[in-house]
């Protein structure tokens, strides 16, 4: 599959320091207090998996997504027709729909098709289907420290990949949400949804939309829910008045069989087998 693995970057690791001091972490999440981890060398994809690329995926395979096992997944209702029929929502987040039909391949149920946004981060993807294409494509989820450490580009402790500031000198660096959340976004950044994965200028490591865009699963368990997986790096969802996980130590859980919208995931190999 070496067409799935010519955007790998090779980092040599190292030491470096996770976590956060931050005012504003989620200490009940274990963001902090910051702590010396070491990673060994290792390769991430500068890109989070596509559409595209997941395509090629099912139709080598033939895989079904736990979405389409159980026949729905969540769907922000910003981004449902205005007559889409009444669905359930979820009781401490009702901007998220429950949307029978919508997988990777239909975002926003059966009327939508993914075909338009090839270039896009494929979503609606549980921790299973991402380890079923990594298996396939010969790569694997990165571990939480080295995405943490290609997330932060060499940078010693700042906010987000690129620096402290959130829009340096004006300039949007991330798909996020902007405006009043849930009624109303701005579109400063250009996007509603999610964006192409190579949107917005990469990290020093040369790492796209570390922070926003879709938050991206890796391979640690989430310890302080148990049987849930870590997932980091935010979405076009995250908005500073109830989520302000887009900052580079940020981190949230998920259960493995789990899908919506605004999750995806990049990959990653040992370096002695990145090549090819």
């Amino acid at each position: 599959m070496a067409a799935h693995r010519d955007t790998l970057i090779a980092l040599q690791g190292g030491a470096f320091l996770m976590g956060t001091a931050d005012e504003d972490a989620h200490l009940a999440d274990r963001e902090g207090p910051p702590r010396e981890v070491e990673v060994a060398p290792f390769a991430i994809d500068a890109f989070t998996v596509t559409v595209e690329r997941f395509a090629d995926f099912v139709a080598d395979t033939g895989h079904t997504t736990d979405a389409e096992r159980f026949g729905w997944s969540f769907v922000f209702a910003g981004l449902l027709p205005g007559d889409f029929p009444p669905t359930r929502g979820v009781a401490a987040a009702p901007w998220w729909r429950q949307v029978h039909g919508a997988d990777w391949a239909h975002p926003e149920g059966p009327q939508s098709t993914a075909r338009d946004r090839l270039d896009h981060p494929v979503v609606h993807v549980s921790q299973a289907d991402a380890l079923a294409y990594c298996g396939w494509a010969g790569l694997r989820l990165p571990t939480e420290a080295e995405w943490e450490f290609a997330a932060r580009g060499g940078l010693v402790q700042a906010r987000y990949p690129w620096g402290d500031e959130l829009t340096p000198g004006g300039e949007h660096r991330a798909n996020i949400w902007q405006g009043t959340f849930p009624e109303h976004n701005t579109l400063e950044d250009g996007y509603l949804g999610t964006a192409p994965v190579g949107a917005f200028a990469p990290n020093g490591y040369g790492l796209h939309n570390a922070s926003g865009n879709v938050w991206e699963r890796v391979a640690d368990a989430f310890e302080p829910s148990p049987g849930t997986f870590v997932m980091r790096g935010g979405s076009y969802l995250c908005h500073d008045s109830y989520c302000n996980r887009y900052r580079v130590a940020a981190r949230t859980g998920d259960t493995p069989d789990s899908s919506s919208g605004n999750v995806g995931f990049r990959c990653a190999a040992d370096l002695t087998t990145s090549s090819g």
